[in-house]
């Protein structure tokens, strides 16, 4: 065998050229018909009036309060969800005791329930008509159809993500640093804030990117708990299907179209992440 044959790398595949268009082809021309051709007849519909008219619609005092309770309850649900994250993961990765792969099933729980059920679930367990829920209601804490309700479902839906793309990372870099650090004298906090936080803080913010896209679009789960009082506790997404229901398309699809670019800022954000920092993502590259 020449040097020259083997020097030249080794075909990725053995199908003819022909093949290979044709199969990148059907992905873009599924691409286009499931991904680009539903988002170009959201923002056509949002304008399909005139600029004026998806603007007062997004301007109502149901738009701008649908608006902003999604915009509150992901910064509420989202941080707290890192704090859940990195504290799960740091007790899976940096110790050992029984149950622990009983816990990773726990924290994957939300990607298997459905989010109907999930909501149904909280219903039941803080509801007017059971025991806790009525003695919520008694001392005027109320949870279902009230905000808390809102946040407690948005957490649920979106707290594995934070953890899920941690534990990797933190189980590639192991125990080494923070032990080298223990032994230099740093106390436990000094330790995380100084050696653990810095390594992990790329995925990290991948995790809460992909936390908030959930958290903003979430539907299931908060359209059971929140009761859909117009005004008061009704994020986007249940305000879209208001509209919609309720054949005020202009309005529905201006807000879709928000929901929609506010999903394509996160996109764009976790590229930005993917493509600056991708091998210290590699671990978490499941999506």
């Amino acid at each position: 065998m020449s040097d020259l044959a083997l020097s030249r790398p080794a075909a990725v595949t053995d199908e003819p050229r022909a093949t290979r268009y044709l199969l990148i082809g059907i992905v873009l021309v599924l691409i286009s018909l499931l991904l680009f051709a539903p988002l170009v007849a959201v923002f056509s519909e949002a304008i399909r009036q005139g600029w004026a008219a998806s603007i007062e619609a997004l301007t109502s005092p149901d738009a701008r309060s649908a608006i902003r309770l999604t915009v509150i309850v992901a910064a509420i649900a989202v941080p707290l969800n890192a704090v859940f994250g990195i504290a799960a993961a740091w007790a899976i990765t940096k110790f050992d005791f029984r149950g622990k792969a009983f816990l990773i099933t726990l924290i994957d729980l939300p990607f298997s329930v459905s989010p109907v059920v999930a909501g149904l679930a909280l219903v039941l367990l803080v509801g007017a008509n059971s025991s806790l829920g009525a003695w919520l209601v008694a001392n005027d804490l109320k949870i279902v159809f009230a905000f808390p309700g809102i946040v407690l479902a948005t957490m649920f839906v979106t707290f594995p993500f934070v953890a899920r793309e941690l534990i990797p990372v933190m189980i590639e870099q192991g125990r080494a640093e923070e032990e080298a650090a223990l032994t230099l004298g740093a106390n436990g906090w000094r330790t995380f804030f100084t050696v653990t936080l810095p390594n992990i803080r790329w995925a990290l913010l991948y995790g809460v990117l992909l936390s908030n896209a959930r958290a903003m679009g979430e539907f299931g789960a908060v359209a059971v708990v929140s009761g859909k009082i117009r005004g008061e506790t009704t994020t986007i997404p249940i305000m879209i299907e208001m509209l919609y229901n309720e054949y005020l398309s202009v309005a529905a699809f201006s807000l879709a179209a928000v929901l929609a670019l506010l999903a394509l800022i996160t996109l764009t954000l976790k590229s930005l992440l993917e493509w600056r920092h991708a091998d210290v993502l590699a671990a978490t590259r499941r999506h």
